[in-house]
Order: structure tokens, then C-alpha cells, then sequence
């Protein structure tokens, strides 16, 4: 017998209502806010994450799935959504125009790191991209929706919002000068993969989940403390607005994201419901990123949302699903053409409706029906023929009655 790879699942049964109900509620959301769906493909060239999201990055170090094809590529199983939805904004030449392009992506990455609760390797994100426009109240905008999701999902109560900027690459130098210096002072707090980021990339080590790490950097200066004057007027508005939009947020000066193309705003939404890796979803502003991968100089923002982790919030939640009535037809080989009728009625109502392929006995057939966990169970028999009309039983309550076949769609959904 085989067995799933490490980290890789599957999904099925009671948890598929809860994949259906998130997928419903962001194509709701996007659609309410303009956003069009970009469908990626699941191989990309190294360089895409090498370059976009960086090279000292756990994710390009550590944890991609990397293969060299026939053809001599060396090619990445996507890890994420941006880089790749980059790459295709600028090789489709879709940055004509002169106006705001915005898009959506949904489907699953794949990541080489330690499996634990909500988190898997592979695992399914649903994010945006906005190109076009640096105004923070597009930042502002792009969290409502993610917020817009949560509230759709029914968890908008177990997250929170945090927020920060991470400034950019006129003022950040400066302040990475500062954070090494004070690192420097702490280095027997750091582990060895944060030893190794001080000099490359000290702001990882903000990223690191590690308590002794963490510990060292409770008292280290905060980019916030050191923005520009353009960054600092950024997210001044970005805070205006997201009051506007009905946004309450934290201010968390440590959080960095775990990419290296974030410029200014940056923001997660946190529970304390998913261990120690608490982020459900989260992104920032990337206004380097596109050129960067070859484009033009176009500004751009962004989010993902782990989907599976969102799924394991709403089933611990006990978020309640709407489930439409099953329904199990009891016909006999005397009643063949009534009861394939009733069965078109009913799946060209949207009902869901099963049968006995065999036409087994009446005992047969309603076991059947009771095993497939249906709500109502409709009888056909050559009475009910005769008269036009229908038995009508609930599984649940055990009542039965008569019903006339111009009806029966009338009694499933009223």
C-alpha cells in the first residue's frame, strides 16, 4: 500500500465544505472590488524566486523543491504568488496603458519546511497584486479586502491586523547600520541561521520565530524610528485610511514579512488560535519588485492568505456552513419514467439527489438512502403513479406525507 509524501495531504469529507465556503467568498470579494483572476503556472525558473523574493531568504535558501528538467532549466515549484504573477504582468506586456491593474491568484505552493499545525508542503494561498499606483489609500484598500475575506469566512473575530513599515531603500541602510550594531552586542542570543543574516540581511533576523532570538531583539531600534519623510508620510495616511475603511489595527514595529521585496507597508493578520506560527494572512507594498524581475519602474502591493490555515480556523471556529438538502429517490422498475423525472426536476433545481442504480427492494433502497445521509427521502411506488403524487419523508423528524409532483420543489426549498 502507498502513503502520501511527507507533508502532503489530502482533502476530503467534512473539511470540503470549508475549502468551498473560502473559495465562494473571495471570488465574491475580488469581484466587489474589481479584481481579476490571473491563473499561474505551478513551474517557474529559480531566478523568478531567486531574484523577486531574494536570495538570502529562508524560502529560496532552504525550501523550495528545485529539479533540473531535460532541457537544462533549473526550475522551482512556485513557493508563492508574487514573483510569479510579476513575471507574467511584465512578459505579457499587461503595464500598457497607464492604469491600475488589478488581479487575483488562487492555488497551491510548495515549500521544503517542517510540517506542523496549518502548515504544509503543499499548501494552497489565494492572494492579490495591485500594480500602478503607490497612494496609500490603495494599501488601505487592498487590507480591507483581506479583511472583507475573513468577515465572509465568519473569523473576523478570532484575527487581528498588524501593521508597520519596513521604509525603503533611501532610509533602511541607516537603520540596518543601527540594528547590526545593536545585534552585534547580542550575538550568543542568535542562532546560527540568524549569526549567518546579521551582515547579509539583519532585518531576517526581526523574522526570526527562535525565543532566544526574539529575546535579543525586544529592545532593538524600530525601522518606524528611522523613516524618511516620504515613508513616514506613507504610512501616516495608510493608518488615516484604514480608519476610514473601519480598520482597527496594532502597530507591531518588528514585523518585516519573510520576503525580501517589501518597501514601506507591511501587514499581517494574527490569531492565537494556530500555535506558534500565528499569521493566517499577510503582504505589503513591493514598488521595486517589477523592475527588479525585468519590467518597468511600476509600483505594487500586495497579500497571500494560507488557505488551509484558514479552513483549520473556521472548522475549530465551528463556523456554520450553509448545506443544501440531500434528497434519495425510492423507485421501482413500475415507476422507471416518474422517477427519473423527479430525479431531473430536482438536479435542475440545484438539489442534490441520489437513487439506487440497482432498484433494490423497498428495505434495500431506504437503507441505502439512510446511508447516504439524505434529508428527505421521496417514494414513487405505483400508488402514488397512479395518483400523480409523491411520498415525501423526513430523514430527521421521521414525518411522512403526500405530496403533488408541481409541489415537491416548492416543500425542498421553502
Amino acid at each position: 500500500m502507498f502513503s502520501r509524501v511527507k507533508g502532503f495531504r489530502d482533502i476530503f469529507g467534512d473539511e470540503i465544505p470549508y475549502w468551498q465556503k473560502v473559495e465562494m467568498s473571495f471570488h465574491k470579494v475580488f469581484k466587489r472590488y474589481d479584481y481579476a483572476e490571473f491563473k499561474l503556472p505551478v513551474l517557474e525558473k529559480v531566478e523568478v524566486f531567486q531574484r523577486g523574493i531574494g536570495d538570502t531568504t529562508d524560502i529560496v535558501e532552504k525550501e523550495m523543491f528545485v529539479f533540473d528538467d531535460k532541457g537544462g532549466d533549473r526550475l522551482a515549484l512556485r513557493p508563492e504568488g508574487t514573483a510569479s504573477i510579476v513575471r507574467g504582468y511584465i512578459e505579457n506586456k499587461l503595464y500598457t496603458g497607464n492604469t491600475i491593474s488589478k488581479y487575483y491568484y488562487y492555488g497551491p505552493m510548495f515549500r521544503r519546511e517542517r510540517p506542523q499545525k496549518g502548515r504544509f508542503r503543499q499548501f494552497y494561498q489565494v492572494g492579490i497584486e495591485a500594480f500602478g499606483s503607490s497612494a496609500p489609500s490603495l494599501d488601505a484598500e487592498v487590507i480591507k479586502t483581506m479583511q472583507d475575506i475573513f468577515d465572509e469566512c465568519g473569523i473576523l473575530d478570532i484575527v487581528s491586523l498588524n501593521i508597520n513599515s519596513i521604509g525603503c531603500p533611501k532610509c533602511r541602510p541607516l537603520y540596518k547600520e543601527k540594528l547590526i550594531s545593536y545585534l552585534t552586542d547580542k550575538k550568543d542570543q542568535l542562532c546560527n541561521d540568524c549569526l549567518n543574516r546579521l551582515n547579509r540581511n539583519p532585518l531576517r533576523v526581526l523574522d526570526c520565530k527562535i525565543d532566544t532570538c526574539k529575546s535579543a531583539t525586544r529592545n532593538a531600534p524600530k525601522m518606524v524610528d528611522h523613516l524618511c519623510d516620504e515613508c513616514s508620510t506613507h504610512f501616516e495616511k495608510t493608518k488615516q485610511f484604514l480608519t476610514f475603511f473601519n480598520i482597527k489595527f496594532n502597530i507591531d514595529p518588528f514585523m518585516v514579512r519573510g520576503l525580501d521585496y517589501y518597501v514601506k507597508t507591511a501587514f499581517e493578520f494574527v490569531t492565537d488560535r494556530l500555535g506558534a506560527s500565528s499569521a493566517v494572512g499577510g503582504g505589503g507594498r513591493y514598488d521595486g519588485l517589477i523592475k527588479t524581475l525585468g519590467g518597468p519602474d511600476i509600483p505594487g502591493i500586495g497579500y497571500a492568505i494560507g488557505v488551509d490555515r484558514l479552513v483549520t480556523l473556521m472548522m475549530e471556529k465551528g463556523t456554520p456552513l450553509e448545506r443544501p438538502k440531500k434528497v434519495f429517490v425510492v423507485f421501482f422498475e413500475e415507476t422507471l419514467k416518474e422517477g427519473f423525472e423527479i430525479i431531473e426536476l430536482l438536479r435542475k433545481n440545484d438539489i442534490p439527489t441520489s437513487f439506487d442504480y440497482e432498484f433494490g427492494n423497498f428495505k434495500n433502497q431506504f437503507k441505502k438512502a439512510d446511508r447516504s445521509s439524505a434529508d428527505w427521502v421521496i417514494i414513487i411506488g405505483t400508488t402514488e403513479k397512479e395518483q400523480g403524487i409523491v411520498q415525501l419523508k423526513d430523514m430527521k423528524t421521521g414525518d411522512q406525507f403526500e405530496v403533488k409532483k408541481e409541489e415537491i420543489i416548492k416543500k425542498l426549498t421553502s
